[in-house]
């Protein structure tokens, strides 16, 4: 799931009428970066939620999504390197986004078990997203395993700390940022975690935090920290910064 409903307030007033997930960084859409990581991993299918400025993301992007094969093949690409996309409107729906969990709660018929939780306007173009993390988290007993960074210069009291045995703790003397990315098991958003049902008819609005905090005191939530490129494009100036800066990753190599 791709997280793309956010108002984008510190981006105005780029998002006043673009949402923050189609700002351009280095030629491409914002969220096209984590489409094309996806698509490369294997991934058939892909949940986004929109609020503000919705329709432009599903106008841009429309109901599938294809690697653009290299210039020098003329062959199609497989079925393992094509990702459907469906869309949850919250701001069609409710009237607004509803936070991370509530719009996690709202999609829950839409996903698996397992599944990937990231947000649109986080670019981490070295990230790989593969099956083998998919398969060894599907097999622990956690509900969640979330990616960790180096602090930036924006959150450098972090957010959660990382111990010896790959746990994520709520309290700890060195705390790291959570990447926003992260594998998530669908019991979570359930009982006793959480007390929104399934599809979140009501629209309830909720905070992701509280449950993941809750889980981690019961040693529920895995982490490994990533030292890859890694920009949260909250202001501005991150995304200038991004667009004179060359582009890492599978298809930009250094």
């Amino acid at each position: 799931m791709i997280l793309a409903a956010g108002r984008g307030e510190r981006m105005r007033p780029l998002t006043d009428t673009t949402p923050k997930p189609l700002l351009p960084v280095q030629g491409k859409p914002l969220m096209q970066w984590p489409l094309e990581a996806l698509a490369r991993g294997g991934f058939a299918s892909v949940v986004v939620n929109t609020a503000w400025l919705g329709q432009q993301i599903a106008q841009t992007f429309g109901d599938h999504f294809t690697l653009q094969p290299p210039s020098n093949k003329l062959n199609q690409l497989s079925n393992s390197e094509q990702l459907h996309i469906a869309y949850s409107h919250e701001g069609q729906d409710f009237g607004g986004a509803l936070e991370t969990a509530g719009g996690i709660v709202r999609a829950l018929p839409l996903l698996g078990d397992v599944f990937w939780v990231l947000a649109g306007d986080v670019f981490a173009p070295d990230f790989v997203f593969s099956q083998d993390a998919v398969d060894r988290f599907a097999a622990s007993d956690q509900l969640a395993h979330i990616w960790l960074v180096p602090n930036p210069a924006h959150n450098l009291r972090g957010d959660f700390g990382l111990s010896s045995a790959g746990l994520a703790l709520n309290q700890a003397d060195v705390k790291y940022t959570y990447s926003t990315i992260g594998l998530y098991r669908s019991q979570l958003f359930a009982p006793p975690w959480c007390d929104i049902p399934a599809g979140n008819a009501q629209g309830v609005k909720a905070p992701l935090a509280p449950l993941l905090r809750a889980a981690m005191d019961n040693g529920l939530v895995s982490a490994e920290l990533y030292r890859g490129a890694w920009t949260d494009v909250g202001t501005p100036e991150r995304l200038q910064s991004l667009n004179q800066v060359p582009a890492t990753g599978p298809n930009n190599p250094d």
